[in-house]
């Protein structure tokens, strides 16, 4: 069974189109690490300014580790710059109907 991940960013109004090409960048990489399924990162269109990835892993162990490496390689520096406030991060079970 995999888990679903929402992150939601608050960026800093200057910073949307500077967070937007580095998520174009990065992204390729996280959909390529162990555990991955999907990622998809999308902004809302009544606030470009609010932007969530949507992640489904293996685990939530995946992620973390992702998580892990992320932070080791200062992504999660450069993103926190462009933030106005931490991100939210929610994790998710898919519910049997």
């Amino acid at each position: 069974m995999s888990e679903l991940v929402l992150v939601e960013f608050k960026v800093k109004p200057e910073s949307v189109s500077g967070m937007k090409s580095y998520l174009a960048e990065i992204l390729p990489d996280t959909r390529v690490y162990e555990g991955c399924q999907e990622i998809e990162a999308y902004f809302n269109m009544e606030d470009a300014g609010t932007i969530i990835l949507v992640e489904r892993w293996t685990s939530r162990a995946h992620y973390e580790k992702y998580f892990a490496w992320r932070k080791e390689t200062g992504v999660l520096d450069k993103i926190g710059s462009m933030l106005a406030g931490p991100p939210s991060i929610q994790y998710f079970q898919r519910i049997e109907t």
